[in-house]
């Protein structure tokens, strides 16, 4: 095999490779901690996995003689990073692959694998897909992603489920004491099943495909298949029930009130350095025109900062995990947020304000006396 390939436009390629592939594949070399490389007909394709993640992807190049390997990606990717602009010759000799950069007297060589061991791609031919667009999507994925739990012997609540209910595409991701999830019209999206998917292949949609155009989506009772320009990712699914989310959410709560996000998020922060970060509890005090945001006397001291809010009601103290609302504050996309209560025994809910399409819901922690 040999081809010719440009080098910026094979690095981002190869980076995203890099990012498939199971870390740590540096230190141990096997035939996952390889990228498979196919030179033909003009075009070079590209393939990487670590066994639950899949991506594959074409780029042109100038095909000198064809022909098929897999080379350590760790290793490519470096190289590929330090050289300057230009042209690169590859040539696939034996277990060899050289690399000769045209600007600069350079030649690497890279031991490879055998193609015939590198595991086997699901064709995408015969699947039937849905289209939506990408913006909206990721919209999903960036309000549900962070809460999805990271304890290994709750598997099925380590991805983010996804689902259609009537005319409407559902997003939740929940670890046991918050929930985040967001609906969108389901437009001419056909019915799918309910599918568990892991955090991974939703991250790299995230970082890789861009703000415009549309996304086609397909599940099938294992895997979840994405393709998106050029590119093609699919993912096996976690098996198991999920929680039913809609328990969760209250359906009415007897007390509410607003505040400025930026205020709100601004005075968590000028605070945090006090919190225990064992427990992450954060105290607030709401009362008719004020929030107090405050931690109690810790090992490092105590500190307090009050911001407007509008509330009706009786004064109330209550608890939060720092970064059970930290992070819903982050994705929210209004000025004002609402955040929704009972009592101290019930989730508390928060929600931009106006409302949306989206909401954040949460234990309180129990106050120390």
């Amino acid at each position: 095999m040999k081809f010719i390939c440009d080098r910026n436009t094979l690095l981002k390629e190869i980076g995203i490779a890099q990012d498939i592939i199971p870390s740590g594949s540096s230190s141990a070399i096997t035939i996952l901690s390889n990228i498979y490389l196919e030179a033909r007909d003009g075009m070079l394709t590209i393939k990487a996995t670590d066994i639950n993640v899949y991506y594959e992807t074409k780029v042109p190049v100038t095909v000198v003689e064809e022909g098929t390997t897999t080379v350590f990606g760790g290793k490519l990717f470096v190289f590929l990073s330090s050289f300057p602009d230009g042209e690169i010759e590859f040539t696939q000799t034996d277990q060899t692959f050289l690399i000769k950069p045209a600007s600069i007297k350079s030649k690497i060589s890279l031991r490879t694998m055998a193609e015939d061991q590198y595991p086997e791609f699901h064709s995408f031919e015969d699947l039937e897909f849905f289209t939506m667009p990408i913006r909206d999507f990721k919209d999903m994925i960036g309000q549900t992603s962070f809460a999805v739990s990271d304890d290994p012997t709750r598997f099925h609540m380590n991805g983010v489920f996804f689902e259609k209910v009537d005319d409407k595409i559902i997003m939740v991701a929940t670890d046991g004491r918050r929930l985040a999830l967001i609906e969108k019209s389901s437009g001419d999206v056909p019915n799918f099943p309910g599918a568990i998917i892991p955090t991974k292949i939703l991250t790299m949609i995230t970082k890789y495909a861009g703000d415009e155009g549309q996304i086609s989506l397909s599940i099938t009772d294992r895997n979840f298949f994405v393709e998106f320009g050029s590119y093609k990712f699919y993912s096996n699914l976690f098996e198991g029930q999920f929680p039913n989310y809609r328990k969760v959410i209250p359906e009415t709560q007897k007390y509410s009130f607003t505040v400025k996000r930026a205020d709100l998020f601004q005075a968590m922060k000028r605070v945090h350095p006090l919190v225990e970060k064992q427990s992450e509890r954060l105290y607030f005090n709401i009362k008719k025109d004020s929030l107090s945001v405050f931690v109690k006397d810790s090992e490092v001291g105590s500190g307090e900062e009050e911001i407007e809010a509008s509330f009706e009601g009786e004064e109330t103290q209550f608890a939060l995990k720092y970064g059970n609302l930290e992070e819903p504050l982050k994705v929210l996309t209004t000025d004002m947020v609402k955040i929704q209560f009972t009592d101290l025994n019930h989730a508390f809910t928060v929600k931009p304000e106006p409302e949306e399409n989206y909401c954040h819901v949460m234990m309180p922690m129990q106050i120390e006396i």
